[in-house]
């Protein structure tokens, strides 16, 4: 299989977008919202990524469902060390507080509910673990269905359930669906995945010419700017959240991906798209530094910074370089392990 450089390539900037999405304060003036909103093709990104080269190996394997269980091994490996170390992360800093320290632990630990752990990989802090658990769930799914041959008819059921989800993020003020998250495997992280998927399945987009390419660039291109539209009516005409996925994010996403499949040596050879290639490192890591350093600069009453433009940008690309680096190093020292 013919390494594609350009879905590394973007995921870079995708990667980078979420560092932002996390630094940037959601209630800061209009110029933070807009870049928010831009921001939010990345994990759809991801996901999307994810399904295609999941497929591609599906097909190619003699022993499916061999390469399935192994890749589901590693992300449920990944998925409890990184838990463990969160959660052991944020005891040390309950017990370092030594105020109403047993209290804090029962309702700290209160949060870590059954379904918590296992579906949306919440109640520590790090957040961003779900993605992590929508993934394994997703995969369980897709497989399935393909085994089936039925993967249209999840197509169409994710479809609709990433229809419905959205009216428990941006859509809230129209109608709000009656659950507590829809940012997790059902509403969210299925749909993407099972587009990858569909992407990987069809050879006739990987033969599309280079013309085609441009036009989905073209198109990608007008979806970010409509969902950055989209978003800012969503929340300052009509008073809804911000900081969601939109209908505009589901076009906006293909049209990247087929870009990404017209143009596979795009980024080749870059120091960026090596970055890329390691993006759920720093996606996991990533946040694990930004509470660090958010304790830190609290702490020193320095809280007010997060309202400059300038050093937000520059907090970013800290945190987004510290991460990389410490992914990197952490990666050494497990070939150095192994070997």
């Amino acid at each position: 299989m013919d390494r594609i450089y350009s879905v590394d390539y973007i995921k870079f900037y995708a990667i980078f977008a979420v560092v932002v999405i996390h630094v940037f304060p959601l209630d800061g003036f209009t110029g933070y919202f807009v870049i928010d909103n831009m921001a939010r093709f990345a994990v759809p990104f991801f996901f999307a990524a994810s399904g295609y080269f999941f497929a591609l190996k599906i097909q190619r394997e003699e022993v499916p469902f061999l390469y399935f269980k192994n890749f589901i091994i590693k992300l449920v490996k990944l998925y409890v060390v990184w838990l463990i170390f969160y959660v052991s992360y944020d005891v040390l800093f309950i017990l370092l507080d030594s105020v109403n320290v047993q209290e804090k632990l029962i309702t700290y630990f209160k949060q870590i509910t059954f379904l918590n752990l296992l579906y949306y990989g919440k109640g520590t802090s790090g957040y961003q673990l779900w993605f992590l658990t929508a993934l394994i769930w997703s995969m369980i799914t897709v497989f399935i269905f393909i085994k089936l041959k039925q993967i249209n008819v999840l197509f169409f059921i994710s479809f609709v359930l990433n229809l419905l989800g959205l009216f428990g993020q941006a859509y809230t003020m129209f109608y709000k669906f009656p659950i507590s998250s829809t940012r997790d495997a059902a509403y969210f992280g299925l749909f993407y995945t099972t587009l990858g998927v569909l992407f990987a399945l069809n050879s006739r987009l990987s033969s599309l010419n280079k013309l085609s390419g441009r036009i989905f660039l073209g198109l990608a291109l007008i979806g970010l700017f409509v969902q950055a539209m989209e978003g800012f009516i969503l929340d300052k005409i009509l008073s809804g959240s911000h900081g969601e996925y939109y209908f505009s994010t589901i076009l906006l996403t293909a049209f990247l991906f087929l870009f990404a499949l017209n143009y596979k040596k795009l980024g080749k050879g870059l120091y960026i798209t090596k970055v890329g290639a390691n993006a759920l490192g720093i996606y996991i890591i990533h946040v694990f530094y930004l509470d660090l350093f958010n304790k830190f600069i609290k702490f020193i009453d320095l809280k007010h910074l997060s309202e400059n433009f300038i050093w937000n940008v520059g907090y970013s690309i800290f945190l987004f370089t510290i991460s990389y680096l410490t992914y990197d190093y952490l990666q050494k020292i497990k070939r150095g392990i192994l070997q």
